[in-house]
């Protein structure tokens, strides 16, 4: 039988992907909030507050993927995170509390859509660990 670590390899790899998505996203926007708020018309201190979010979020990624197989539920509350991070991005736009530039309209959907595929990969990662006999490399 092929062990549950073959399984869970792909979960780890897209985790590890998705922190280094949301490693660097945190970085520019507390690194660079005002010239990207001239270019999104996205507010400076949402940018460097969603920041400040992501970086955190990165580093737990990080921890968790080497652990991903034995913490699905854990994996699974990372996709709806991502699930709800869409559905916020796309609010956002439609609210009128912010008025992006033609350029932050496009680049808050291209990353809500980035971010969903994210976590249908995700998903359909843990899935497959899901799917395991526990006898699996026993």
């Amino acid at each position: 039988m092929t062990p549950i670590s073959s399984y869970s390899t792909p979960l780890r790899r897209i985790l590890l992907v998705d922190s280094i998505a949301s490693g660097a996203m945190g970085v520019l926007f507390l690194l660079d909030a005002a010239a990207l708020e001239s270019l999104l018309g996205l507010p400076a201190s949402l940018l460097r507050g969603v920041g400040v979010l992501l970086i955190p979020f990165a580093g737990f990624l990080v921890w968790l993927a080497p652990r991903a197989s034995a913490l699905r539920v854990v994996v699974r509350s990372i996709v709806g995170a991502n699930v709800l991070w869409v559905i916020a991005s796309l609010l956002l736009l439609v609210s009128g509390r912010v008025n992006p530039t033609p350029v932050g309209t496009v680049f808050v959907v291209l990353q809500a859509a980035a971010v969903t595929v994210v976590a249908y990969l995700e998903y359909r990662a843990v899935g497959r660990v899901d799917s395991v006999p526990v006898t699996a490399g026993t």
